[in-house]
């Protein structure tokens, strides 16, 4: 249902709770589901009775927290794992004591860093849904060699060897729901409910959940355990709570419990339920999540601290508010694609409402640290020198094409004048010819757009609105070595006598018809369209890169299913329309154009297969012969500077349930594979284990996906894009989804979803990044990150300042480290920032700032744990490490 409609319900579901506990002194406690939105949304509409609520959690009676709310894990960023713990904990503090339990009721799969996450924040022990196929054939635990684990009860261990009690929900979440007051139908139920708990357990501690989606509250709970215990005397039933039935079970727990390791992603299984296919339902909705996770973590947040440390405040509250906001689109039947219409309708409200907070932040905090940058360097230009600035705050030193608006000859007028007179005027003495110098007077290549004269306004925090003409132009150009989290200076500068003026340029980038390369990658197109990379450090080649793959689809928006006997269609020998579109010193750009014809949908059978619930792995539905343009533009950019070739696509659908792949043969033979997750390149099997029967393999990734082998090796980054498939084919081929239509949610039942068909205009952004395998591929792994983080450019004045036009703010090593986030802690207040290791070896961070600091170890919860930090921290494999910055 929409969101609106389930608030009503949850309304009515907390007010029959707190009724309950008045009426009903048995009635002990109620867990909610991990959560602190659920509170926040009922004291949205019932302000007045957050006096009541906060009781009921003083008293144990309401468990709060650990999160904000539940997530998918693998579709979520690292940061926003972090974040959703941060917020829950904060938030639950207010009200009483926090849940400190890892609560994973029905993530569709489990991110391999969990525990060290869990035990960062002080708790030991999870709770879970998916992911572990507990037992063997008919639950006998003779047959269980090999798989997770023999019980429900196991120790689940992240890469780096942090460890917490695992329990698995075998039975699932909702083994304890409904549970009967008639004797005999208790009797019934419990000879079954009792029997199945046992299978599981390690101990004699059972755990039954008295409770599931969209399930009511039980008022006559006490009732039926009074019932329950006359029927089964041998038997304690106890309403209890998940403090103590942690406590219970761990003082009881067999010394034999199995040690498993890193992701649960259910390959233990026939693979249909995964649901790994949710990673491709509604590919916009991801791609919207990739920016605004993007835009506050690499952004807005990194921006607002640095203007911090320079005198701004610090905006805690509106960074919240973002975050909340964009973590109110992270539960998994949302972010994963599988609900009705009306829920995406919502999340790109929500996702809008984010960004532009977001935005507006970075926006303020950008101009604030422009006014510090001393830009006097650009004085002997003459005062209609327009000086702006470039941050990057990736984390990685870097060079690329950036893309900025400047104005200058601003005419501010009043409501006494003629706005069409200041327009003329500002055109009559303006122009749009000129030329780009850096903070050292070079002249840079640069591509100028003259915008002509536009209206703008500026809204002075001291006055009214002030409103103005200006001349405005476009500028292209490459950014070269711009510090790792810092900023460069420019300037343009208005000439009439620019072009006579401006030095021979560069050696073009473009070097045949079909040709281009720079000083690390030759690119060739072939007449369909493909294209072959050549590493020219290596003398790898890559070929047959950017075939486009179309396949029917008559699953749902959890689980792709291909027809029987459907055939691909591919662009591989199709004729293509190539065009060079831009040809600059700093970047050559290829235009493809490819018309495949593709079925238009399903046959009729699907629908009535859908009608009638058949089981998507019975339906006989396959694609229609009715056959439509499916048109894609594919624009390949190869930047003076850059190690990856960077690829845009542009998907015109006017087809019903398919699948849109992008090929890339690696060229590597490999049993394992490498994919980007939350804080680790988790290695993964290629070929499924020996029970997996889904004829396909699709797995989960944030940014990229790496195939390696000796000398050699291939990297896939997305934005937005969170489904691959390596392929089990002689080339090591690398499928990355772009597009998924289907027409119905799923499940359990009937629930048309036209929207989800992404119908009319999508596009994919993708970029491809060779390396010579080895330790190499974590430079190539800095390139993807790089890649998913844009550059902020901000307009400034002329004028003297305490930061050189050219500044980096903080100043990193580490073999094999990855940067993550920079940002000032509610707590402290000091600056903290944070790195995980990608290798399964120690490393170690060095740390120098631009100020006199101290430096001291922390953890996800901005805690201090350890004392100041000298000169390198060292970092145990696939740590994830957070690093307090306080001034001296």
């Amino acid at each position: 249902m929409p969101y609106e409609a389930h608030h009503v319900k949850l309304i009515e579901t907390i007010d029959t709770l707190i009724e309950t506990f008045e009426s009903d002194p048995e009635f002990k406690s109620f867990y909610l589901d991990g959560q602190t939105i659920v509170v926040e949304d009922y004291l949205q509409v019932y302000p007045e009775k957050r006096e009541i609520i906060q009781r009921l959690c003083d008293e144990g009676k309401l468990s709060l927290g650990p999160w904000y709310i539940l997530q998918d894990e693998f579709l979520t960023s690292g940061e926003a794992n972090v974040r959703n713990l941060q917020i829950g904990h904060r938030d639950a503090s207010t009200f009483g004591p926090i849940s400190k339990l890892g609560y994973f009721p029905d993530s569709f799969g489990n991110m391999g860093q969990a525990a060290q996450i869990l035990q960062q924040a002080g708790i030991s022990t999870s709770v879970f849904g998916r992911g572990v196929k507990a037992t063997g054939f008919n639950n006998r635990v003779e047959d269980a060699s090999g798989l997770e684990s023999p019980y429900s009860e196991l120790i689940w261990q992240s890469p780096d060897g942090s460890s917490v009690l695992g329990i698995l929900f075998a039975n699932w979440y909702n083994n304890g729901m409904e549970i009967p007051v008639d004797p005999e139908a208790a009797k019934a139920y419990w000879d079954i409910r009792l029997e199945r708990a046992r299978q599981y357990a390690s101990t004699r501690h059972l755990l039954l959940m008295n409770g599931c989606d969209h399930q009511p509250i039980q008022t006559d709970l006490s009732e039926a355990l009074r019932v329950a215990r006359e029927l089964y005397p041998d038997c304690e039933f106890i309403h209890s709570n998940f403090d103590d039935y942690v406590k219970a079970l761990k003082e009881e727990l067999p010394e034999d419990l199995t040690l498993t390791t890193g992701e649960l992603r259910g390959q233990h299984t026939d693979g249909w339920y995964s649901l790994v296919n949710t990673a491709s339902a509604r590919v916009y909705i991801k791609q919207l999540n990739q920016q605004n996770q993007t835009l506050l973590e690499k952004t807005a947040e990194p921006l607002a601290a640095l203007a911090h440390g320079l005198g701004k405040a610090y905006p805690h509250g509106l960074l919240q508010y973002a975050w909340k906001t964009l973590m109110q689109n992270h539960p998994h039947d949302s972010i994963c694609g599988c609900s009705v219409d009306e829920v995406y309708h919502e999340m790109k409200t929500r996702f809008a409402k984010s960004m532009e907070v977001g935005s507006s932040l970075a926006t303020e905090s950008a101009k604030f640290i422009s006014s510090k940058v001393d830009s006097s360097v650009f004085a002997s230009y003459g005062d209609q020198a327009v000086p702006f600035v470039v941050y990057n705050t990736s984390g990685y030193a870097t060079s690329g094409a950036v893309t900025v608006e400047v104005e200058w000859s601003r005419r501010f007028f009043n409501q006494s004048e003629d706005p069409v007179a200041v327009f003329n005027e500002v055109a009559g003495r303006t122009h749009g010819e000129g030329y780009l110098v850096d903070a050292a007077g070079l002249r840079i290549d640069v591509t100028a757009v003259d915008l002509g004269v536009r209206f703008g306004y500026e809204l002075p925090g001291d006055k009214f609105r002030q409103p103005y003409m200006a001349r405005a132009l476009r500028l292209t150009f490459e950014a070269t070595n711009l510090p790792a989290l810092g900023l460069a200076s420019y300037a343009w500068i208005p000439s009439k006598d620019a072009q006579v003026e401006q030095e021979p340029q560069d050696v073009y980038l473009v070097t045949g018809d079909l040709t281009m390369e720079n000083e690390h990658l030759r690119v060739s197109l072939e007449q369909d369209g493909s294209f072959s990379l050549l590493d020219k450090i290596s003398g790898q080649l890559y070929s047959g890169l950017g075939i486009y793959e179309d396949v029917g689809d008559i699953g749902n928006e959890y689980i792709f299913k291909q027809p029987i006997g459907d055939t691909a269609i591919t662009s591989r020998g199709v004729q293509a329309e190539i065009t060079l579109t831009e040809d600059t010193p700093y970047r050559a750009t290829f235009e493809i154009r490819h018309t495949l014809e593709i079925p238009a949908s399903a046959n009729e059978l699907l629908q009535q297969e859908v009608e009638t619930m058949v089981e998507f792995r019975q339906r006989q539905a396959i694609r229609s012969q009715q056959l439509v343009p499916l048109h894609i533009v594919t624009r390949i950019s190869l930047e003076r500077s850059s190690h990856a070739l960077q690829v845009h696509t542009t998907i015109d659908n006017q087809s019903k349930d398919h699948r849109l792949r992008v090929l890339l043969p690696s060229g590597v033979q490999s049993a394992v594979h490498y994919a980007d997750s939350v804080f680790e390149v988790a290695e993964r099997q290629t070929v499924p284990a020996p029970e997996w029967e889904n004829p396909s393999n699709c797995q989960h990734m944030q940014s990229f996906v790496d195939v390696h082998g000796d000398g050699r090796g291939l990297t896939a980054a997305g934005k937005g894009l969170n489904e691959y498939e390596v392929l089990r084919d002689a080339e090591g081929t690398i499928a990355v989804t772009l597009l998924r239509s289907v027409g119905e949610l799923g499940d359990w039942g009937v629930f048309h979803t036209p929207d989800a068909q992404c119908l009319g205009a999508n596009e994919a952004e993708w970029s491809i990044i060779p390396h010579r395998g080895g330790d190499t591929r974590f430079d190539a792994y800095r390139e993807a990150y790089r890649f998913a983080v844009p550059l902020i450019t901000a307009q400034t004045d002329i004028h003297e300042g305490e930061l050189p036009p050219v500044h980096n703010f903080l100043t990193w090593e580490g073999k094999g480290l990855a940067f993550s986030n920079l940002k000032l802690s509610e707590g402290s207040g000091d600056l903290m920032a944070r790195w995980y290791n990608l290798a399964d070896a120690p490393s170690e961070l060095s740390i120098q700032t631009s100020g006199d600091t101290v430096l001291y170890a922390s953890n996800i919860m901005e805690q201090h744990t350890s004392d100041v930090l000298e000169e390198s921290l060292p970092v145990s494999k696939a740590g994830i490490v957070t690093v307090g910055i306080s001034s001296r």
